[in-house]
């Protein structure tokens, strides 16, 4: 069986992680074929966009427990976390589609994503503390920067579950959906990004996470300058501007 299916549309892919008998639990086989497929992706230039989610009822349920005891230490656990970590570090527009629950390390597998579109049925479940286990892969600086101090702590440290309207309401999902809506509002969203130029959108995505390091006005400013310089050349926004002069001259 694949454990990660891969489904290109026009201009953007669906990843589907495949283990549903066991809620998509993320191995080190899903890792790498995580892996090997971004760098597919990447190389396929008719690609801008990719949705991630989970087959069956669930969305991903974390690290294999087995596979976690048997790679100690640090470089066991980076082999572990390297196919959350190859989409986190994707120049592509990532969206989670979420499912179903998404737990302890499974929820490092939207938390890497740029938008996360949350099912009724979906359940984000941090567990870590629960089952023992530190927090691993980034885990609590990518759910801070996505959520804030508070709700980070009420999830890690209190052990609180969301569902799929709560998620959306603290900023955790983008929106939640009907369950039968979800891939189609995951869809819908990853068309918009195909559109766009895609060395465009890649220099783009690259100057959103530069702000993460920019603390005063000049240095914002000065992180898109080149990139839109860059872009009022490429055809684009030369065609755009001619199409819109055109049209002005026929008035």
């Amino acid at each position: 069986m694949e454990t990660v299916l891969l489904d290109r549309r026009d201009g953007y892919a669906i990843v589907t992680l495949n283990d549903p008998d066991r809620r998509n639990v993320f191995t080190l086989d899903m890792s790498a074929r995580v892996q090997e497929i971004f760098d597919e992706l990447e190389a396929d230039e008719s690609i801008n966009s990719v949705i991630i989610t989970g087959a069956g009822k669930g969305f991903c349920s974390g690290g294999h427990l087995d596979e976690l005891l048997e790679n100690p230490g640090p470089d066991g656990m980076r082999k572990i976390y390297a196919g959350f970590v190859r989409i986190a570090n994707s120049r592509l527009a990532t969206v989670a589609a979420v499912n179903g629950a998404a737990v302890g390390a499974g929820m490092n597998a939207l938390l890497v994503c740029d938008v996360v579109i949350a099912a009724e049925s979906a359940k984000f479940d941090s567990r870590f503390l629960q089952i023992g286990l530190g927090p691993g892969g980034g885990h609590t600086w990518r759910l801070r920067n996505n959520i804030g101090l508070q709700a980070t702590k009420a999830m890690v440290l209190f052990g609180e579950v969301l569902d799929g309207q709560r998620a959306a309401e603290i900023g955790l999902a983008w929106k939640c959906v009907p369950n039968d809506e979800l891939l189609t509002a995951a869809e819908e969203l990853a068309a918009k990004a195909a559109r766009a130029p895609r060395e465009l959108l890649m220099e783009t995505k690259d100057t959103i996470h530069n702000t993460l390091a920019i603390t005063e006005s000049d240095a914002a400013i000065d992180n898109e300058l080149d990139t839109q310089v860059w872009s009022m050349s490429q055809p684009a926004f030369v065609d755009m501007v001619s199409s819109l002069k055109a049209k002005i001259s026929k008035k």
